[in-house]
């Protein structure tokens, strides 16, 4: 399998209600991530890129979401599906942050 790039690696970071209060209350940070990434080279690319250290990396996939609209031109519904990606959920030790999501 090819290597892949540190700056390949996180593809943005998720910043919801649910991942600001993983923020506050267990230093977790969560990322997209490119689904090919395996925990270490996430480790990795969150200490080179942010300059902290980190405590544990939990991964998930998530499942492609089936969708479907009406379309009237084209005479009925059309069925398809949003991509599957990969997410990342990163600990890091106390008193360690990314300002990034300070910010928001």
């Amino acid at each position: 399998m090819a290597e892949i790039r540190i700056e390949q690696v996180l593809r943005r970071p998720l910043i919801t209600e649910k991942n600001t209060r993983l923020i506050e209350e267990n230093n977790q940070y969560s990322f997209e991530v490119d689904p090919q990434a395996n925990k270490p080279q996430i480790r990795d690319a969150v200490e080179k890129t942010f300059n902290v250290r980190v405590k544990a990396v939990n991964t998930l996939n998530v499942k492609p979401k089936p969708k479907s609209r009406y379309a009237s031109r084209r005479g009925g519904r059309i069925v398809g599906s949003k991509p599957g990606w990969k997410k990342a959920i990163v600990t890091l030790y106390p008193g360690q942050r990314i300002d990034i999501f300070e910010q928001v």
